[in-house]
């Protein structure tokens, strides 16, 4: 796989070269990389912005779209969602809930179960943004008797989504008479509001987009008949909200259904090899330097765990200007490479790369660097890296 990574980066980068003054760099490539410490994440607008319009293409309108903050965690991505028109979000945390409302968004899930202080941080949210409509997620029953007891004592009242497990075995509830009890647990309780369904599907990755649909469709069937059984009896499910970034076109083809991908903002080299058909744009690049030459055909980089996720087994980032080298070692601030024979690069010398797995690399810089005409030109503070802003 690495292979064919590498040989999809570099033609990607013959084909994308820069037709003005920069005609001998690739689309990713900066002019003032000297002025730039490594390793840094750089990101482009111009391409973020294109992945929007492709994320309201395929959904048909923005108002389908509850896109999810967690892959960028930055306001100026928010804004840009913004002025597309798009009003709904999901995220992952309470800084990032905090987040979406400090730029305005109107209509805020945060897509976790709150327990613990979260649940009280949850009321001071709703609170501190009384013009937003905040949502959380739930899947068991003391989870919703608590949340109910802390709505009714503060007089106030709280949205709450069922999460559904459909086979990702990570969170939820699998669609069924537990299920359809606990909805009409939330719908009678008079402090808490049932807002309808949530089931994201992140273990379906098929590459054919045919087997992915048929899997995604499978995995939906029960949620679907959940949701006729509570119409049935009487509970109205007002929304229902399927899916990540991988199954995204599939659920976009059902009616009445909101779409929440994240990573598609940005993309990586993961997704951008495993789904080809997609129409989405890397958006965010590593700029990284060569350290040391500690051996015959060995290279090693500044990019270690504390710059790029390291979750996965090797490539952890596809590096087009180095397609035969092979990544053999990580550690804290370094990358080791096994280069073969040949001139390999100068120490010092500026090289590029792809993440993997951009979601949780993100979350490891304190800011984007924004390039603009093949130069940074300014940065962006990720600004809900942390668990808490002031709630």
């Amino acid at each position: 796989m690495a292979i064919n990574q590498a040989d999809k980066a570099a033609g990607d980068q013959e084909k994308e070269k820069s037709p003005g003054a920069g005609a001998a760099l690739a689309w990713y490539e900066i002019e003032n990389a000297a002025e730039v410490p490594s390793p840094a994440l750089l990101v482009y607008p111009e391409r973020i912005r294109e992945n929007i319009d492709a994320m309201v293409r395929i959904a048909g309108s923005p108002t389908r779209l509850r896109p999810h903050i967690k892959t960028h965690k930055t306001a100026e991505i928010i804004r840009m969602q913004l002025d597309r028109g798009i009003t709904r979000f999901k995220c992952a945390t309470i800084a990032e809930a905090e987040l979406l409302g400090q730029c305005g968004a109107g209509d805020i899930l945060l897509a976790y179960q709150p327990v613990g202080p979260d649940q009280e941080r949850f009321l001071k949210l709703q609170a501190a943004f009384p013009n937003a409509r905040f949502a959380a997620l739930a899947d068991h029953p003391e989870t919703v008797a608590q949340m109910g007891k802390l709505a009714g004592e503060s007089g106030s009242k709280i949205r709450l989504f069922l999460d559904l497990n459909t086979g990702m075995d990570r969170t939820g509830i699998p669609p069924g008479p537990e299920a359809e009890a606990l909805y009409k647990k939330i719908a009678g309780h008079p402090a808490l509001e049932a807002c309808g369904l949530h089931a994201y599907d992140g273990h379906i990755r098929p590459t054919d987009p045919r087997e992915r649909q048929a899997a995604c469709d499978m995995a939906f069937a029960g949620v679907t008949r959940l949701k006729a059984s509570l119409e049935a009896a009487g509970l109205p499910v007002p929304t229902v909200i399927a899916g990540g970034s991988p199954s995204f076109p599939m659920h976009a083809k059902r009616k009445g259904v909101e779409l929440s991908p994240g990573t598609t903002l940005l993309w990586d080299a993961r997704y951008q090899e495993l789904f080809p058909e997609m129409p989405f744009k890397i958006a965010a690049v590593l700029l990284t330097r060569v350290i040391s030459h500690p051996g015959p055909g060995t290279i090693c980089l500044d990019l270690g765990h504390k710059a790029i996720a390291p979750e996965m087994d090797f490539p952890r980032v596809v590096l087009p200007a180095l397609p035969s080298c092979r990544q053999s070692g990580q550690s804290e601030e370094h990358l080791v490479l096994s280069c073969g024979i040949g001139e390999p690069p100068a120490v010092g010398e500026v090289i590029y790369g792809f993440p993997m797995h951009i979601c949780p690399t993100v979350a490891k810089y304190p800011e984007l660097l924004v390039v603009q005409g093949h130069r940074v030109q300014s940065s962006w503070r990720v600004a809900a890296r942390d668990y808490k802003l002031t709630i």
